[in-house]
């Protein structure tokens, strides 16, 4: 969440010539409302649910760049999804880089309570150690540009012998 997801991916996605597709959004189509809504209307448990279905069918499409919810990565059986299909990139940033991206946003279901700065640590606490367990892991800091961050993966990705050209 505020880690660059969305904008990294697209452009990761223009390098390496794929298209690319943000899981967020395609649990929204599928379900006709924002995930926002999804959260009042049902909850988290309903909402995580979609978002397995949605990424279990997303993931097995041409290749592709697929940027993920931050609770996504969390669900074993998400993690072992992307692992048959894909390789999994966390963009990992810390509270001070993420803090002023999301303080301002009130589309963050899991932020939209009582001190939303705590929630957002207690977040990274729980799950940083999840997120490690990602293939690659690139560091997205406050002075960073995406395109720095994108040679860095596309390097990582050229020494796992996982791409040979770029376009």
């Amino acid at each position: 969440m505020g880690a660059g997801k969305t904008s990294v991916g697209k452009k990761l996605a223009d390098c390496l010539g794929v298209g690319f597709l943000d899981a967020d959004t395609e649990i929204e189509i599928a379900a006709g409302m924002t995930i926002a809504e999804i959260f009042e209307k049902f909850g988290e448990e309903y909402f995580r649910e979609g978002e397995r279905k949605v990424i279990e069918r997303l993931i097995k499409q041409k290749p592709q760049i697929l940027s993920t919810g931050g609770g996504a990565f969390l669900s074993e059986e998400i993690r072992a999804t992307i692992s048959s299909f894909g390789i999994s990139i966390w963009l990992k940033a810390d509270l001070n880089t993420l803090w002023p991206r999301l303080s301002n946003s009130n589309n963050r279901p899991l932020l939209n309570k009582k001190n939303p700065k705590l929630i957002l640590s207690e977040l990274i606490e729980k799950r940083y150690p999840i997120y490690s367990q990602a293939d690659i892991v690139v560091e997205s800091t406050a002075n960073i540009s995406h395109g720095i961050m994108v040679k860095k993966i596309v390097r990582e990705l050229q020494k796992k012998n996982l791409i040979i050209e770029i376009k």
